[in-house]
């Protein structure tokens, strides 16, 4: 299946969230599935891909041209990806995948995880949203959720659509338990014309 990994493309993070993107990657592609990653080349981004690459997986990269301009394209990914700006290439991540994995990171992380997240409790799709935080950076926004539900502010399916892990095998075992693709391989399509 195809996972959408949301990560940091920050320079200036701890390590040990480089670390996490890295064994992440490898996981991914030891359990035989595709990484659809923003396509850059550094921080937790370049770690997932790198990883994922390493262990055998195959990666697609989905990225702006602003950032193929700065130099941050992955461009040893299998697929590369360039879209005209940002909106279009969160659209292309959502259409290529079957799950999303949200690591920590930044204000650009944040808004693809609102997206999806949002995306699944209207129910446009019903794909698994997993949230990995083993360093518990997100503790406060699952406070403030829990807040905005108790103020009457979302719904109580808020918590139904996303899963919360602490560990690399705890996020693929969600990922993979709730997961069924939503479209056929390319090797299917191939079968099925042939």
């Amino acid at each position: 299946m195809n996972i959408c990994v949301y990560c940091a493309s920050s320079l200036t993070i701890d390590a040990k969230y480089i670390d996490l993107a890295a064994q992440v990657g490898t996981e991914l592609a030891r359990r035989g599935h595709t990484l659809v990653s923003g396509g850059g080349s550094v921080s937790c981004m370049g770690a997932v891909t790198s990883a994922a690459r390493a262990a055998g997986g195959r990666t697609i990269g989905v990225i702006p041209q602003v950032l193929v301009d700065m130099e941050v394209a992955d461009e040893e990914s299998d697929e590369l990806v360039v879209t005209g700006g940002m909106r279009e290439r969160k659209g292309v991540m959502d259409d290529r995948s079957d799950a999303f994995l949200v690591l920590p990171g930044g204000i650009g992380t944040l808004e693809e995880l609102f997206e999806i997240w949002s995306a699944r409790v209207l129910g446009i799709h019903d794909r698994p949203l997993v949230l990995l935080d083993p360093f518990g950076l997100y503790d406060p926004l699952k406070t403030l959720v829990e807040r905005m539900y108790d103020e009457g502010f979302t719904r109580p399916d808020v918590f139904d659509a996303i899963s919360w892990t602490s560990t690399v095998e705890e996020a693929f075992a969600h990922l993979e338990a709730r997961t069924q693709p939503v479209r056929p391989s390319v090797a299917e399509l191939g079968e099925a014309s042939g």
